[in-house]
């Protein structure tokens, strides 16, 4: 039976959309990265964003480990007369933290307006320049200015490699990608606690032991700058940009690889969930205000002002404390090398727990566990069950810091996620600036008791805030819980 040229034409052109590949959205973007069997690719992506962040912590982290070491050359005091002053080691500490909440509070954005890849170089070679700079300062005020100008760079590091992560990972891994990423960084803990114990007691070739520690730091992350030429940039960034073509390329490049190790085909892209903020800018600080970010951005400033004073309460205070228990200062850094070495521990039981609870659970519960290992320790001199509560704080303290990273990553959209999670996470940078002329101040008067009856009402604020008012995220779309 004859057709008519028009039916025909009608056949030919119904059959070319049947075969058309579907319309470019940045929904469909995500949904494609979203689908991806976690391969060699992906985790190498993340081992790569890890290795940043382990000289990162490498860098944040040493405060505590080098003060003796500063105190010895003179440059600081332990304590000093009056509560904010500058010749002290809560004010190496303090100036570190002022940095760090300057970038994450006002450069948080440059990673949603310039990209996560750039900003992910940049601040680290922003901060590894400051630090080298500061191993050669002789002075507490040289020290002390450096040190901020570092923590300004480490600030902005921070909030790029958890934006960066969270939009490289699928979502049924993020969980276990930022226990990844915690396991690695921390490892950064037992290493520079080994160095200091090595180095800050000595002054090998003449050069102070703490100065060591210091430099070394910074030549690791030079070969972490060399390495990120491997990294693609963020595809949900691109699409959200309206460079649809560039995230599209990226994602077909990424499947491609996948693909080959995977061995067969990839599975279809779930439905597209709807993106809010598709081509419409870098986003503005009033949306972060908007329902329900405000709610959320609002839950994480409470979270961030006391969480910080448990983790590091602890984390940067630990020699102290233990010479305040009656530990001798070479046997201080001996104990906190041991301690040290659990850090990494709690991300690596992450890697097999992290999916499978809920975010908000696990900060509530090692809030709560936090408490008991402190309060145990402050009240005991014996080495062996100081070194055990010490192993507890440090495990729950790091396994509630790869959960809250993640958490705080998925509670915003692409457009603000840089923005809105450098804005909640400078409430931790500012209260690290007091927090450690705090706990100096009460470590002083009412000893180590005092620190950690200090820390545990800290640590209740935070388990009613995110018990309460936190959502729920395991294995949702970023998109869906933006809605």
């Amino acid at each position: 039976m004859a057709t008519s040229p028009a039916a025909g034409a009608q056949r030919a052109s119904a059959a070319a959309s049947a075969s058309a590949p579907p319309e470019i959205t940045a929904g469909l973007i995500s949904a494609r990265l979203d689908r991806l069997p976690a391969t060699r690719t992906i985790w190498t992506f993340i081992a790569l964003l890890s290795l940043g962040f382990f000289f990162e912590l490498y860098d944040l982290l040493y405060s505590g480990y080098v003060a003796p070491g500063l105190v010895k050359s003179g440059i600081l005091t332990p304590t000093t007369a009056s509560f904010f002053g500058f010749t002290g080691v809560a004010s190496f500490i303090a100036s570190l933290f002022a940095g760090l909440f300057i970038g994450t509070v006002a450069c948080g954005f440059l990673a949603d307006r310039f990209g996560r890849r750039a900003i992910f170089t940049y601040s680290l070679l922003w901060y590894t320049v400051a630090n080298l700079i500061m191993a050669f300062q002789d002075t507490a005020t040289g020290l002390n200015f450096w040190r901020f100008i570092a923590g300004v760079g480490i600030g902005v590091e921070l909030v790029t490699i958890g934006t960066y992560i969270s939009e490289l990972a699928p979502k049924h891994i993020r969980g276990r990608a930022f226990a990844c990423e915690q396991a690695v960084g921390f490892m950064a803990v037992p290493g520079v606690a080994f160095l200091a114990y090595l180095l800050v007691p000595r002054a090998p070739f003449g050069f102070d032991g703490w100065r060591w520690v210091v430099v070394i730091g910074a030549h690791g992350a030079l070969f972490v700058w060399w390495i990120r030429r491997t990294l693609p940039e963020s595809p949900r960034w691109l699409a959200q940009k309206g460079r649809l073509a560039e995230a599209d390329r990226v994602m077909s490049a990424l499947e491609a690889k996948v693909e080959r190790e995977y061995g067969r085909p990839l599975p279809p892209p779930a439905a597209p969930e709807p993106v809010l903020d598709a081509a419409q800018g870098a986003g503005s600080f009033a949306d972060m205000w908007k329902p329900p970010y405000g709610r959320r951005a609002t839950m994480m400033i409470i979270f961030n002002v006391f969480q910080t004073v448990g983790f590091y309460g602890f984390a940067n205070w630990v020699p102290a404390l233990l010479v305040k228990q009656g530990v001798t200062v070479t046997s201080s850094l001996m104990y906190s090398s041991i301690i040290a070495i659990a850090a990494p521990i709690g991300p690596i039981i992450g890697l097999l727990i992290a999916d499978r609870i809920e975010r908000k659970t696990a900060i509530v519960a090692m809030a709560g566990a936090n408490i008991v290992c402190g309060l145990l320790f402050s009240q005991s001199s014996n080495a062996m069950f100081l070194i055990a509560m010490g192993v507890g704080l440090t495990l729950s303290s790091n396994i509630m810091s790869y959960s809250f990273h993640a958490y705080q990553t998925e509670l915003f959209p692409t457009s603000i996620r840089a923005r809105a999670v450098g804005f909640v996470y400078s409430w931790s940078r500012f209260s690290a600036i007091f927090t450690s002329f705090i706990i100096a101040a009460v470590l002083k008067g009412f000893g180590t008791t005092g620190v950690f009856v200090f820390i545990a009402g800290a640590m209740l604020v935070v388990m009613a805030a995110i018990g309460l008012m936190g959502p729920r995220t395991r294995d949702m779309a970023l998109e869906k819980i933006s809605h």
